[in-house]
């Protein structure tokens, strides 16, 4: 259940960032952020740290080499999908959807990655420890 939250705040940090709908925070600065100016700076600054917290933690976790494994785990999982007609790629809405599902699990499980492999190994992963 935590590497479904953990999944599902990622998606949401992206998905309010931008998403082809017009209800997200690229659309909105665009369109109000000059009339809004301080709501649009505190609403980025909020996104900002969202950001920073999902990829120092991902980052750390399994680095930039283990993002793109796993971002080539998911590649090669939506590549088998529409290989067998599971999955249309025609619909370029559709498409970006996929892809913030994409980047979100990454971050998700960047930021799970200390809880798997601690159930997975038995150890606990100890970081900047000042003894």
């Amino acid at each position: 259940m935590g590497f479904i939250l953990r999944w599902g705040f990622a998606f949401l940090l992206l998905a309010a960032t931008f998403n082809p709908t017009e209800y997200n925070y690229v659309d909105w600065v665009r369109t109000y952020g000059s009339a809004n100016l301080s709501v649009a700076v505190l609403v980025g600054l909020i996104l900002g740290i969202g950001y920073i917290i999902y990829l120092r933690a991902t980052l750390r976790s399994i680095g930039a080499l283990g993002m793109m494994l796993v971002l080539a785990l998911v590649g090669a999982g939506l590549w088998v999908l529409y290989d067998f007609g599971v999955l249309r790629l025609d619909d370029p809405s559709f498409n970006l959807w996929l892809g913030l599902v994409a980047l979100s699990f990454v971050l998700g499980v960047g930021l799970s990655w200390s809880h798997v492999r601690r159930a997975l190994s038995g150890q606990a992963d100890m970081d900047d420890v000042d003894e």
